[in-house]
């Protein structure tokens, strides 16, 4: 069983450690999706092989079992968003890491437009202003659910407060500039 305290790491660092085209793409992804670090990433393409070598697993069997569990995976990953509802195994296989970063709840704040950035996105959800189905949610990588998606809302008075930034008046920089000048005048 192991040691509670001491958890089983849910990823695999990459091989070729100073791989250029390899850190380029990561760096691509984590401004893109606003990772906090590699890690997630990592965790995110662990996920990915784990889907896709069940459905080669899955590919290569035969059987009534076979239909079973292939019929279990598309019905999970339909549930999670990732695939349409008449997918078959070549989908699973065609999947990419953008569709499994695109279904975290980092990304659902920020594609709803609950959050201007998706660092602001990631602010509100560690903060605990994001809910989902009535549950606050303080995690980033949550994986949101298909039938959660239009379940996901900011905290009532987290959105009272941006819409009250929203229209609030904005100060010009001529006026800025203007007040900054009379004060500079007034201290010589």
């Amino acid at each position: 069983m192991g040691d509670p305290k001491r958890q089983k790491r849910k990823y695999s660092r990459p091989y070729k450690r100073w791989d250029k085209a390899r850190i380029i793409e990561e760096r691509g992804l984590m401004r893109t999706y606003g990772l906090k670090n590699k890690k997630e990433l990592w965790c995110a393409r662990a996920e990915l092989r784990r889907i896709r070598a069940n459905a080669r697993r899955l590919l290569a069997a035969s059987g009534e079992e076979k239909e079973r569990r292939e019929k279990e995976l598309l019905g999970r990953l339909y549930r999670l968003g990732l695939l349409p509802k008449d997918a078959t195994l070549d989908d699973v296989l065609s999947l990419d890491i953008r569709d499994i970063l695109e279904r975290r709840l980092q990304t659902v704040v920020w594609r709803k437009g609950l959050a201007r950035t998706i660092f602001q996105a990631r602010q509100f959800i560690v903060h605990g202003h994001v809910y989902v189905d009535g549950r606050r949610v303080t995690v980033p990588s949550y994986w949101v659910k298909r039938d959660e998606e239009d379940k996901v809302a900011l905290n009532p008075e987290m959105l009272a407060v941006l819409q009250a930034q929203q229209h609030a008046p904005q100060i010009s920089e001529a006026a800025g500039a203007s007040v900054e000048g009379e004060v500079n005048e007034g201290q010589q």
